[in-house]
């Protein structure tokens, strides 16, 4: 196994759990808003679907580090 395999394994396995650990935290946070406050539920919930989709932006962005590395 190469230097170039182990670099891409990384890269992809650091950029999944930094976006899973992300959008873990960002869910209970905003279950617990709605649990405070259930008349914002539909402005928590639309900023929570922006901010999972910037946060899974970035496991597409290690994915496309992992994929040059590999390829490139």
């Amino acid at each position: 196994m190469d230097l170039t395999s182990l670099a891409a394994a990384l890269s992809i396995g650091l950029g999944a759990i930094g976006a899973g650990i992300g959008i873990g935290m960002l869910a209970k946070a905003a279950m617990e808003a709605i649990g405070r406050n259930p008349d914002a539920t539909d402005k928590i919930r639309t900023n929570m679907i922006f901010a999972i989709a910037f946060a899974e932006a970035l496991a597409i962005y290690a994915l496309v580090v992992s994929l040059i590395i590999l390829f490139v």
